[in-house]
Formats: C-alpha cells, sequence, structure tokens
C-alpha cells in the first residue's frame, strides 16, 4: 500500500502460468492527501470547511486482465474463446 493511502481493496484474478492470483483491479479510499494538493474542500452545517476524502480506482489493468482471459480461456489448438459475457462488447467469440 502506497503512503498516501488509507486503505485499499485489491481484486485478483487466477492466472494459470503464476499458479496463482494476480492483481487486476484496485481500490483506494485516499483520505485528503490528494484533495489537499488540489485545494478541494465542502463546507459543514457549522460552516467551518473541511478538505473532501478521495477515492483512487483502476477500474481495469488492461493488460493483466488480457494475460488472465488468454490463460484461463486458451484452447488446446492455441485459439482463445472469448468469455460470453465479452462476445457482444467484442463482436466476436474467438482469437484464433
Amino acid at each position: 500500500m502506497g503512503e498516501p493511502q488509507m486503505k485499499k481493496y485489491d481484486i485478483e484474478t487466477w492466472m494459470p502460468s503464476r499458479n496463482n492470483y494476480g492483481e487486476t483491479m484496485s481500490n483506494s479510499i485516499m483520505g485528503n492527501f490528494q484533495t489537499r494538493r488540489l485545494n478541494i474542500k465542502y463546507r459543514k452545517k457549522d460552516g467551518k470547511t473541511e478538505y473532501c476524502y478521495s477515492l483512487n480506482n483502476t477500474a481495469l489493468a488492461s493488460p493483466r486482465i488480457l494475460v488472465a482471459i488468454w490463460e484461463n480461456y486458451q484452447q488446446k489448438d492455441g485459439s482463445i474463446l472469448i468469455p460470453k459475457v465479452l462476445q457482444s462488447l467484442t463482436g466476436f467469440t474467438s482469437i484464433k
């Protein structure tokens, strides 16, 4: 966990070549580290201003998730099946 992060949640995906899970996404509560630098504040009911807390998110680390998809969906002939949930987004069902 990096120095400014108060709390971090990692989402890991099975990667067969590692025989282990690898981080593919993460979410961090940054506290007011970033907002102090950006001077982002809010006003409380009592009139006092304080710095906001911010969140940092890696929605999808593209290279890492691609490795996980390739490794988990590769067929004996070397082709890669596209997971059903992604087929409508890619427009194809396999990579040959």
